[in-house]
């Protein structure tokens, strides 16, 4: 005796009825979604774990000063290079040191979105001789730097450029 349609699929399992195939579907759809989910989820941890550490380490440095000592093999240690960082735990001064005494200073000025704008350079007399205005794209990637003397004449513009592949 021969079987009806419904029961074609019962001894073959490479026939599969309609109700058998959408509930396969949607099974899949619920795996995929819950990947999705779970890989949105990883994302948005790694990128709040990164802003969190960059906020834990500027709020580490707020008016923090750090001093880098160098020793040379014969000689005697000597104060290399400070960092002093503001209220906001921002880099506001470089000073670099000889042996004998400091041979460079800059300071760093930054806008309203925490983006440095103004770099003064100070010469070892601790007189400015250089001025660097940095402006920036809308997505606040650099676009480029204005370099004057002290006097405020133009001496060059470096100019950026991203290129992503």
């Amino acid at each position: 005796m021969r079987r009806g349609r419904e029961d074609e699929g019962a001894d073959n399992p490479k026939v599969i009825n309609h109700t058998s195939y959408v509930k396969f579907l949607k099974e899949q759809t619920n795996v995929k979604m819950k990947k999705i989910i779970i890989l949105l989820g990883c994302i948005i941890l790694c990128v709040s774990v990164s802003f969190g550490q960059n906020s834990e380490k500027r709020e580490q440095r707020k008016n923090m000063t750090v001093k880098t000592w160098k020793t040379p093999v014969k000689g005697t240690k000597y104060l290399d290079h400070v960092t002093k960082y503001d209220a906001k735990g921002r880099k506001a001064e470089e000073i670099e040191y000889n042996s004998s005494m400091m041979t460079a200073r800059i300071v760093y000025e930054y806008d309203a979105n925490d983006r440095v704008v103004r770099e003064v350079v100070y010469d070892e007399r601790n007189k400015a001789s250089r001025i660097h205005k940095i402006e920036y794209n809308a997505d606040g990637t650099k676009k480029r730097q204005l370099n004057y003397n002290a006097k405020g004449n133009l001496l060059s513009v470096r100019e950026y450029e991203y290129i992503r592949k």
